[in-house]
């Protein structure tokens, strides 16, 4: 049986977002698949670091959040952000 240890109620999102690593102006592209108000699930075909910016704008929404990594999967991972903000969802 599968235990949900997730802390927040996760909500699809399908988006590209970008995200920056190592304090450099540059973003690279990733793949939002859910999300949460403490953190997400990401797809990517380049290497995450294991700590990053995030920012996804669109519809809506418009955060920038820093995040950690706390799981991989392939070309999957879970990102927790480092300080949660109040409900964004």
């Amino acid at each position: 049986m599968f235990l949900e240890r997730r802390n927040a109620p996760r909500r699809v999102l399908n988006r590209v977002a970008q995200y920056f690593c190592d304090g450099s102006q540059m973003p690279r592209t990733c793949l939002v698949t859910d999300i949460s108000d403490s953190g997400a699930r990401l797809y990517s075909e380049s290497d995450i670091p294991n700590a990053f910016t995030l920012a996804v704008s669109g519809e809506g929404v418009d955060m920038k959040h820093e995040c950690r990594v706390v799981w991989r999967l392939g070309h999957e991972m879970g990102v927790e952000f480092v300080k949660p903000r109040d409900r964004m969802w």
